[in-house]
């Protein structure tokens, strides 16, 4: 499902506009206070804006001007709000919880039941279905959370800080679990955090002060950001990779050992900060390192630094650095960390 969106709210600052591709999952982020909450409450239709207009795949949710005002209810928008706390009804069942949805659409008791049975289950918890929110831990209420929020079918999902309630015991596992049920499915997730926005959207913008001010591709905008807060998220080399007998391996070839063993072909995901990315003249591998060939893509100068990228790597370097091995777009160089220096999580 497709989305356009255009709204403004002069007393909140806020003036935005984009469009989300169907099965396309767009990740927002930004500050506090840059409105990241206001998209999705407009969106949602928990606010009316001052003027704009949405359209959900021909579905209009909007169009407010100055003498039209046209708000559709957000129970017939076809949009489901994952919030940061799960907000279960706590007098119901998690069974009851997640067939809500279906009813409040039409469907007959018994078929929404089974609706909420199937969903309860591909989340993982079906075995939970009889008991109350009281009775579940953090990560199982928002497992039951995610099931009410898709058992309504919705064309178009919201996901606000979905993970951030959670134990980073927690998160990952829901993490995984959030990946796969977006595959395909349009999705809106306001995130702080640029790991669950480089493994869950296509897309990234980045909102200051109720505006665009970054727009693109998730890889994109995490490793070549143009913006100081970009800048500040961008903060961390993240690489994709699979699990092998040997550890970690990247699709660049880049290899590091894993401290805990993971199946065979799981995903992960490999973060280290480019002030501890190295780069030389020769390949340092082994006792504790790792590193890579390639040809350096750009060199950006960047005040006391330069951050040099190559193999979808960024590495922080002094300028005398530069200078001494020649650094330049097109030379070869080999960039390498301490394994102690990178965290491989499971995705």
């Amino acid at each position: 499902m497709s989305l356009t969106f255009r709204a403004t709210l002069p007393e909140r600052g806020f003036d935005v506009a984009f469009d989300l591709a169907p099965g396309e999952t767009l990740a927002v982020l930004g500050p506090n206070g840059a409105g990241k909450s206001t998209l999705l409450t407009l969106v949602a239709g928990l606010l009316a804006p001052t003027e704009g207009r949405a359209d959900l795949d021909g579905r209009l949710l909007f169009d407010v001007t100055a003498g039209r005002s046209v708000l559709t209810e957000p129970r017939h928008r076809g949009v489901s709000l994952l919030a940061q706390e799960a907000l279960l009804f706590p007098h119901l069942t998690a069974l009851e919880n997640v067939a809500f949805g279906p009813r409040s659409r039409g469907q007959h008791r018994a078929a929404a039941r089974s609706t909420a049975r199937n969903w309860l289950d591909r989340v993982g918890v079906g075995e939970l279905a009889a008991r109350r929110p009281s009775q579940l831990s953090g990560g199982q209420a928002q497992r039951v959370a995610v099931a009410r929020a898709l058992a309504a079918d919705p064309s178009l999902l919201l996901l606000d800080e979905p993970l951030a309630a959670l134990d980073v015991t927690v998160a990952p596992a829901l993490r995984t679990l959030l990946r796969d049920v977006l595959a395909d499915r349009s999705a809106i997730i306001v995130t702080h955090d640029p790991l669950d926005a480089f493994l869950l959207a296509d897309r990234v913008l980045i909102l200051e002060d109720g505006r665009i001010v970054e727009a693109g591709a998730t890889a994109h905008v995490l490793t070549r950001p143009v913006t100081p807060f970009g800048a500040r998220l961008a903060g961390l080399n993240l690489v994709d990779g699979r699990a092998t007998p040997a550890g970690f391996r990247a699709a660049n070839g880049l290899e590091v050992p894993l401290a805990e063993p993971a199946p065979v072909g799981a995903r992960l995901a490999l973060t280290v900060r480019p002030a501890d990315v190295a780069v030389s003249r020769r390949a340092e591998n082994g006792q504790g390192f790792s590193s890579i060939g390639a040809e350096i893509d750009d060199v950006e100068h960047r005040g006391d630094h330069v951050r040099v990228h190559a193999a979808g790597l960024a590495a922080d370097v002094a300028p005398a650095a530069v200078v001494a091995l020649g650094m330049a777009p097109g030379a070869p160089v080999f960039l390498g960390f301490r394994h102690e220096d990178a965290t491989v999580y499971p995705v």
